[in-house]
């Protein structure tokens, strides 16, 4: 796996674990103190320079992106966030919500997402790659907006349309609903069930391996034309999408300090 010689950025960020294998197989597992992620502001501003670099790097032929533990990403910090009340401090939000998903679009080599547990903050993350296994205990929903009481926009929307279909998404959304991995598997966007996370990862770097077998530059080409289409909506969509999120999210100010006068 790694080694002394690795990039700066694969130590840089606190709540990604970053390693590579002499092959060029660059694993990026999200968590917290060696648990499961914990997603906080400082992350939403971190992923956005991270998956740049992951980008930029040549020396990366594959990436798996997965979780720690039994949750691929699944527990958000709302206060760490900021007042997003605050349009001012939504100006960053709006930024980087947006640079971050075009970023990982970006990534230009094939991109796995092996779902080890609930993806249920920032789903679009895993929807981003070229093949998503999961294990059997996984399910996809999206947990944090309406929750607090904001627009699904920051990306989700387009993502899962994709993934799915418009009208099937918009009932994910609108009602929170949990998809497993086994019907994931029946919408088709999972690829594959697996029945542990040993299991899984194990089949993630075979599938990796098997990758690495086509032609460099054909691998990348393929990457680049699989992801354009997604990469173009989610330029159109997601400011957009984040600016009526934003104003949501004022909202609940507004109704707040309307509350508090009765």
């Amino acid at each position: 796996m790694s080694t002394t010689n690795d990039p700066a950025y694969f130590t840089k960020f606190d709540h990604l674990k970053i390693s590579r294998t002499s092959d060029g197989i660059l694993e990026v597992r999200f968590t917290t103190d060696n648990g499961p992620i914990l997603f906080t502001g400082k992350d939403h501003h971190n992923f956005v320079d991270a998956f740049s670099q992951i980008a930029q790097d040549r020396d990366n032929k594959i990436v798996i992106l997965t979780g720690t533990g039994n949750e691929f990403f699944a527990q958000i910090d709302g206060p760490s966030l900021g007042d997003i009340t605050n349009p001012r401090v939504w100006d960053r939000q709006w930024w980087e919500g947006q640079q971050v998903l075009q970023n990982l679009c970006s990534i230009g080599v094939p991109v796995i997402a092996a779902i080890n547990g609930p993806a249920t903050v920032h789903s679009e993350y895993a929807l981003t790659a070229d093949i998503i296994i999961a294990s059997e205990g996984a399910y996809f929903q999206d947990f944090p907006h309406l929750t607090f009481g904001i627009v699904p926009g920051d990306g989700i929307q387009t993502a899962w349309r994709h993934a799915i279909g418009d009208y099937r998404a918009k009932h994910f959304l609108y009602t929170m609903e949990k998809i497993s991995a086994s019907e994931g598997k029946e919408l088709g966007f999972v690829s594959e069930v697996l029945p542990d996370n040993t299991v899984l990862m194990s089949k993630a770097y075979e599938h990796a391996r098997h990758l690495l077998m086509i032609p460099e530059l054909t691998r990348r080409y393929m990457r680049a034309m699989f992801t354009l289409p997604l990469r173009k909506d989610l330029l159109e969509d997601v400011g957009y999408g984040l600016a009526v999120e934003g104003l949501s999210a004022a909202d609940l100010r507004i109704a707040a300090e309307e509350k508090a006068k009765k």
